[in-house]
């Protein structure tokens, strides 16, 4: 079309250009009005200004996130500087537990000596009371002041002994302070024979006779041991009534030494701790609920009755 071509020509622009502007002005709607020069360009500004506000908005962010970054690497590096030095601290803790683990073996070692001491202490002290017998039940009024003439006169007859040579002590006193009043309980008399034969003929018959009688009061002999020892047969002694429930055969040897059988196999027991865990792990065959609780008596010449605690202060 000749009149096509010359208006293209006519106004210097490319077909499809035109044919593009035409496109937009057929998109508008028809009440629209046409924008001036002046309010394009206030809209350009409005346009500007909010970008620049966002940029300072992004800007002010990235400022924050680079202070955050910033002490969160002072920290990793704070960190870092912690973990290079853990294995030195290790290392440390290492050689101070390996001391420590030194120093527990050898108070262990300590410990088991000072036990060993302990048990020798105690046996020679028993070994140095060999002598000795403890008397209960005599009143405070008999004897006087002369304890050495009362027990030469009444043991001889107590025990039904003719003591050839007589009966020679090398001390002789009640322990513990005087009675105030005569309700009392009478305090025990302690004495140190002269010969230790004799004080075992007396123990010996004390264990045959048991307690005797002396104008209505009841006299017992036993012999002096340590309060160490004392405290273990009391222990033994308390275990008495659980033996005999679980019909296990026992018996006491001097100075603190129990003696067990059960089921055909034999055991020594030198503290009362040993022999409650052993019969714990007994269960009971038969319980006999009818029989009454009997003492825990000795079957030998061997074995001693109770050694009741005499290691008090005080003399008469």
């Amino acid at each position: 079309m000749p009149g096509g071509k010359t208006a293209s020509k006519s106004s210097g622009k490319p077909a499809r250009q035109v044919l593009f502007s035409e496109a937009l002005q057929l998109n508008k709607p028809a009440s629209s009005p046409i924008q001036s020069p002046d309010m394009a360009d206030s809209e350009q500004v409005i346009t500007m200004d909010r970008i620049l506000q966002e940029i300072t908005a992004v800007r002010r962010r990235l400022e924050g996130m680079d202070t955050a970054i910033t002490s969160l690497t002072l920290e990793t590096k704070s960190m870092c500087s912690e973990i290079a030095g853990f294995p030195t601290r290790v290392s440390g803790l290492e050689h101070q537990m390996a001391t420590m683990e030194d120093h527990v073996h050898k108070a262990m070692d300590k410990d088991q000596e000072l036990l060993f001491l302990r048990s020798k202490l105690t046996d020679l002290e028993d070994r140095s009371q060999r002598d000795n017998i403890c008397l209960f039940g005599f009143p405070e009024h008999v004897g006087g002041t002369d304890t050495f003439s009362f027990l030469r006169s009444v043991l001889p007859k107590l025990t039904q002994i003719a003591f050839d040579p007589p009966l020679e002590f090398q001390k002789a006193h009640r322990l513990g302070p005087k009675r105030k009043d005569g309700t009392s309980k009478p305090r025990p008399i302690i004495a140190c024979l002269l010969r230790h034969g004799q004080a075992q003929q007396l123990l010996s018959a004390a264990r045959v006779h048991g307690p005797i009688k002396m104008d209505g009061f009841e006299i017992r002999i036993t012999a002096d041991f340590s309060r160490e020892t004392n405290d273990r047969w009391n222990g033994f002694l308390a275990l008495g009534p659980k033996m005999r429930q679980l019909e296990v055969k026992y018996g006491l040897f001097e100075p603190a030494r129990l003696w067990v059988t059960k089921n055909g196999v034999s055991k020594d027991f030198y503290n009362p701790e040993d022999l409650h865990i052993f019969l714990d792990g007994l269960q009971p065959e038969s319980m006999d609920t009818t029989s009454p609780d009997r003492p825990l008596q000795p079957s030998s010449d061997n074995q001693s009755t109770l050694p009741p605690t005499t290691n008090q202060e005080g003399t008469d």
